[in-house]
């Protein structure tokens, strides 16, 4: 058995030892200072509550559930080579209850990464796990709370003004993503406050940067590979995203070439029909992050987006059956969206039940030209997605 192997195993006895919440008022930032525990202000997900920067770029210990998600590709708008995906999750254990250690594992960081090459049409992922003290200054692997700088072995996540640095070494991949922003955060929902479910609590503060200005160079085995493109950002944290019916996602953000952005998401029960759906829609132009900001993003209510499968693709390693082109009605026009890779998904260790199909993947318009690139997200299609 791998030592990596060992590391998920461990991760996932520790998890049951208390459950996957248990304690959550308890834990790194809403218990004392004793035994090293972590003392920030409460973070917990609220209608009003507003979003401060660089804080909200930090993690959210006392949250159930939270994510950075970097995606990109290069190459030019007509002939793009490969699309790259680096995302470092946060779950709590719930443990905070069971011991006053500062060593305790009160909360999971792992992360997953991947490259789609076009030319080959291969796609690899690799993934990694720690347990986390909750304190920022912990070594080796860590959070920091008041800006994004995450530490997870030999990778990180880290925002330096207004860059954001992605590092991945892996035997059989490696990533090196620089990505500047180009416009204002994009907050989504109703001012970072975006409902997941006809019940209140299944919601989470969630903002995008999209149209960040990408440089990537990276490896897999023996191929490298270099370029520009361009890249989108979020980052979401929740007590309780998912409602009981709801088994999983499926999402979508695009960068359209005329600098507009879009968003689209629906919440999907077991048998295939919308439980909950959102998105936004912000225009293009040129919106300097340091300027006065631009338009301001249009959020889409529940019954205003829909997502119409029209492909599907079977994996042959989990016999998932993914839709990998879609129509998409939204308030802002009626779009395509269609892989440019079949074979996107990611499938290792079954933890959090975290298979899921992730790749790139292509805008088009109602007569079928394409008009941006971005990424394509969907979640329970090898059973009901579980998060913490």
């Amino acid at each position: 058995m791998s030592p990596q192997r060992r590391r998920w195993l461990r991760a996932l006895a520790a998890l049951g030892a208390a459950g996957p919440h248990a304690g959550a008022g308890a834990g790194a930032g809403g218990g004392g200072a004793a035994g090293g525990d972590v003392v920030v202000a409460p973070d917990r997900v609220q209608r009003g509550r507003a979003l401060r920067f660089p804080r909200d770029h930090g993690a959210h210990p006392d949250s159930r559930t939270e994510w950075w998600y970097l995606t990109g590709w290069i190459g030019t708008p007509a002939a793009p080579t490969h699309g790259v995906q680096v995302t470092f999750f946060r779950s709590a254990t719930g443990l905070a209850a069971a011991s006053r250690s500062r060593f305790a594992a009160r909360q999971l960081l792992f992360a997953h990464a991947a490259v789609t090459d076009l030319a080959t049409a291969r796609h690899r992922h690799v993934q990694r796990i720690a347990r986390w003290s909750g304190a920022a200054d912990a070594r080796p692997d860590a959070a920091a709370l008041d800006d994004a700088a995450l530490r997870l072995g030999p990778w990180s996540l880290q925002r330096t003004g207004a860059h954001w640095r992605a590092h991945v070494a892996e035997p059989g991949l490696a990533l090196e993503l620089e990505a500047r922003c180009s416009q204002s955060v994009l907050l989504q929902g109703e001012a970072g406050f975006s409902r997941k479910g006809p019940d209140e609590r299944q919601a989470s503060h969630y903002y995008s940067e999209p149209q960040l200005a990408l440089g990537a160079r990276g490896r897999v085995d023996e191929l490298a590979f270099a370029g520009t493109g361009r890249a989108w950002l979020d980052h979401e944290w929740s007590d309780e995203l998912l409602h009981p019916e709801a088994v999983g996602w499926d999402w979508i953000g695009m960068n359209l070439f005329d600098g507009a952005a879009l968003t689209a998401f629906r919440l999907r029960r077991a048998d295939g029909s919308a439980l909950w759906a959102g998105g936004s829609w912000r225009e293009g132009g040129s919106r300097n992050p340091a300027s006065a900001p631009g338009p301001q993003a249009v959020a889409f209510g529940p019954r205003t987006v829909a997502f119409g499968p029209q492909r599907r693709w079977r994996s042959a390693q989990t016999n998932a059956d993914y839709p990998v082109a879609w129509r998409i009605e939204t308030p802002a026009g009626r779009f395509g969206v269609r892989a440019l890779l079949d074979a996107q998904e990611l499938a290792g260790d079954r933890v959090f039940g975290a298979v899921y199909w992730e790749g790139l993947a292509e805008l088009l318009d109602a007569r079928g030209h394409r008009i941006g690139l971005g990424y394509l997200e969907m979640t329970g299609y090898a059973g009901r997605l579980r998060l913490g």
